[in-house]
């Protein structure tokens, strides 16, 4: 008989992070742990992505406590997502804080980092893969998929044969947008089986509804691990759900583990009260097939931000000219994928093309792009938007990997703690590197707000011209404010009479 499929479970990062903003605290992990270790999954996703920021920024949680309070009730595998080069944030980082922060992930209990880069780019990963083998733990490389006139079979499949050959100890297909045809799926799953002889994971979610029809396609192709969720954090802008899944499979030649599926039921019991509970994040648009999804080829949660944002910016009306303005902006920056940070980005840049003209405000995060300064793009950038992107941000491109371009900084982010009177340990020193403020406010809590002064409704400037989201900076310029993918971005911009 064949081999039966593996199960990851996700509930713990990408779930409450694709349906409930990440707002999952550790108080509300902490009674369900003994009975979700138990089951038998091959790992457990407790950490990364979007936890640690939101953690830190709204949950007021210092991460490494996060990770040692769930480790303490736990003995499955431990598995994190790790943005390569840029770690849990969203700029490039010096090669020494990539190592400390994988030294000290793996020493508080982590076993499996899940390493990409949003660019698909190697060059990115390499330092956190060898961090992470000579800590001892496995590094699962990672293939970022999407869709685009320079992306194919042929390449995934010639990119995990790269990443094998880093030494990575499996390979993961990363499909954040949930947009992989179930037949791509078993095409690029063959492709890895007959080039390398590590596990093949394929990681996706139901946005679209290709899910868990990719999941069987990947399974009857042989892929030895699916990621699945509990609901409700599970399908919709999640992974496809583990009792779903199971029945799928009954009866197939390589039908699900035996898990306990009683056990499952009573997780999904009681994180029905989590999910009540959270309600504030939560919204029955990311719990339902949309297939705008596949018309627009982006990540279900960039819709669902972007939906709301364009409500902010009094756009609403603008959201087919924003989501036709995604391939274009992609196109120009060397059709990259989009994944944290570049979904952000390119959303960013998008909604800035239609409100103000195609780059008349060139967003930082896309000059970078342009420039080089995230990596090598999967093709090459427009040479006007390049030339445009170095005249204004007064750089010139680079070819070489970025963070080579970095000097260290453990010693420097050591002195500044020190001076800000906070601790100084590895642990701090390197999520002080990603998220400074939060940080400090972490230990030195702002004082409350004073109450806003009442606005007289009648008043013309009450409210700004473009939307809340605006403030004016100086005469002529505006700050926009935006939360795109969970990642809050502000750009200025100067309007010209």
């Amino acid at each position: 008989m064949s081999k039966p499929v593996t199960f990851n479970n996700t509930i713990l990062r990408d779930g409450h992070q694709s349906l409930a903003a990440t707002r999952m605290a550790t108080a509300q992990m902490l009674p369900i742990l003994e009975t979700l270790d138990s089951i038998g999954y091959d790992a457990l996703e407790t950490w990364g992505g979007a936890t640690i920021d939101s953690g830190l920024r709204f949950l007021k949680e210092f991460p490494f406590k996060r990770l040692d309070a769930i480790r303490a009730k736990t003995k499955t595998p431990h598995m994190m997502l790790l943005r390569g080069q840029n770690i849990v944030a969203y700029d490039q980082n010096p090669d020494d804080v990539v190592t400390a922060f994988v030294q000290k992930s793996v020493s508080h209990g982590m076993n499996i980092l899940r390493i990409f880069d949003a660019l698909n780019d190697t060059r990115n990963m390499q330092t956190a893969i060898q961090a992470t083998k000579k800590a001892g733990a496995h590094a699962q490389g990672t293939i970022c998929y999407t869709k685009s006139p320079v992306h194919n079979i042929e390449g995934f499949v010639k990119m995990g044969a790269e990443l094998a050959a880093m030494g990575c100890d499996s390979i993961c297909i990363k499909d954040m947008a949930g947009l992989i045809p179930p037949y791509v799926a078993a095409a690029i799953i063959k492709g890895l089986k007959q080039q390398i002889k590590i596990p093949v994971i394929l990681h996706t979610h139901e946005t679209a509804g290709l899910g868990s029809s990719a999941y069987l396609a990947a399974i009857e192709a042989g892929v030895d691990t699916v990621d699945v969720g509990i609901r409700p954090f599970a399908d919709g802008t999640a992974q496809p759900d583990h009792l779903r899944m199971a029945a799928l499979l009954e009866n197939a030649p390589r039908k699900a583990a035996p898990y306990d599926l009683k056990k499952v039921g009573e997780i999904s019991a009681y994180m029905k009260t989590v999910y009540a509970g959270l309600s504030k994040f939560t919204s029955h648009a990311n719990e339902v097939v949309d297939t705008d999804a596949i018309t627009y080829e982006v990540p279900g949660g960039m819709l669902s931000n972007f939906r709301s944002q364009l409500k902010e910016l009094n756009m609403t009306d603008r959201f087919n000219e924003v989501f036709a303005e995604i391939p274009y902006v992609r196109e120009k920056l060397g059709w990259i994928p989009l994944v944290t940070p570049t979904s952000q980005i390119v959303g960013t840049q998008a909604v800035m093309n239609v409100k103000f003209g195609r780059w008349k405000n060139f967003i930082p995060g896309a000059m970078n792009i342009a420039l080089g300064y995230f990596g090598r793009t999967p093709a090459s950038v427009d040479p006007e938007i390049q030339k445009l992107a170095a005249t204004t941000a007064k750089k010139d491109p680079i070819t070489c990997r970025p963070a080579d371009l970095i000097k260290p900084k453990m010693e420097t982010l050591r002195a500044e703690l020190a001076q800000n009177k906070l601790p100084t340990d590895d642990e701090h020193c390197v999520i002080y590197a990603m998220f400074p403020q939060q940080v400090k406010e972490l230990y030195n809590p702002p004082a409350p707000a004073a109450a806003p002064a009442p606005v007289v409704a009648s008043t013309p400037a009450a409210k700004p011209a473009a939307a809340v989201a605006t403030t004016t900076v100086s005469r002529n310029a505006r700050k926009y404010v935006m939360t795109i993918g969970g990642r809050r971005i502000e750009t200025t911009v100067e309007e010209l009479n």
